[in-house]
């Protein structure tokens, strides 16, 4: 049902833009639109993840310079049955991860500094389960798709702010219609673009539990990313916005509110859903565990020995 969902929003979407070309230009209008959304959503296939990994000083690691998190990363792809994705760490102190790659064989995993230094290795697993669940099901090309195509909604209303419509009678929607494109076009984008976000987050937390089978341990790591993302801005994040829906919690200062606005679910929603899963699992938490009010359990991420030296992760 989520895919269906998805996709019929991914349709809306991709009318918009047709619909905003037809009220601008008549049927050649809806023509150009169509053929300058491909041309953008081919250039993000093949550079989005260069893109992205650049826009946030990301660096590539390797099994010599961060052996400990490359090898967490090689046995949950093993466990989900991918290819051996590229690993980036970004020098950010919010805790945070996004997956992007146009497909499982170019696909990247970038993690941040703050998130090293905030969870334990088993929360480090579930959200490194959690975007590797993003590769497997190719959110990772749908949500770069709807980002563009997003953003190139609001090109073409300012487009047709600037121009004033078409001159042809028949197509003309004037100043006034212009004006109304300009902010409805993006916003009604925008909308869509949020719920596929959300839909696609509560898909890849699943997948996520059932590659690491540590749904609270990916539950407990939501919580300490949200309540420290609250605290600790994300500056990059907040330059470029329109990449906030990547991240597994919500990078932008604001509410943490599931409304139309929020790019991601809630991180209480979320972690009912976890919870749920886990009694599905059979998986109970652990004396002392996160959940309770304690790291989970102790690992080479949070531990006082840790917080002395530079990290297993280089």
């Amino acid at each position: 049902m989520s895919y269906f969902r998805t996709a019929i929003l991914l349709a809306v979407m991709t009318a918009l833009f047709m619909a905003i070309g037809f009220l601008i230009g008549g049927q050649s209008g809806m023509v150009v639109a169509l053929a300058f959304a491909a041309a953008m959503n081919l250039f993000a296939y093949w550079n989005s993840d260069k893109m992205v990994l650049s826009m946030y000083g990301a660096r590539e690691v390797d099994e010599r310079s961060a052996p400990e998190l490359y090898a967490l990363v090689r046995q949950l792809a093993s466990a989900a049955g991918l290819p051996m994705p590229r690993v980036y760490i970004m020098e950010n102190p919010q805790p945070n991860a996004f997956a992007t790659g146009r497909n499982p064989e170019h696909a990247a995993v970038a993690v941040t500094t703050g998130l090293l230094n905030t969870v334990n290795r088993e929360e480090l697993s579930g959200v490194l389960a959690h975007e590797l669940g993003h590769i497997k099901h190719r959110d990772t090309l749908l949500m770069t798709i709807t980002a563009t195509i997003a953003g190139a909604i609001s090109m073409l209303a300012n487009f047709g702010l600037y121009f004033g419509g078409s001159r042809n009678s028949n197509n003309n929607i004037g100043f006034i219609g212009s004006l109304l494109l300009l902010i409805l076009g993006p916003l009604a984008a925008g909308l869509v673009q949020m719920a596929i976000s959300r839909t696609r987050e509560y898909e890849a937390d699943r997948e996520g539990a059932e590659i690491s089978r540590r749904p609270l341990a990916l539950a407990s790591a939501l919580e300490k990313i949200a309540g420290v993302a609250e605290q600790v801005p994300n500056m990059p994040a907040e330059r470029n916005p329109a990449s906030a829906h990547l991240f597994i919690v919500n990078p932008l200062s604001g509410v943490r509110m599931d409304n139309l606005f929020a790019t991601h679910p809630s991180v209480e929603n979320r972690v009912a859903r976890l919870r749920e899963i886990a009694r599905e699992m059979g998986e109970t938490a652990a004396p002392g565990s996160a959940l309770e009010g304690e790291p989970y359990s102790q690992g080479p991420w949070s531990s006082p020995s840790a917080a002395r030296r530079r990290g297993p992760w280089g």
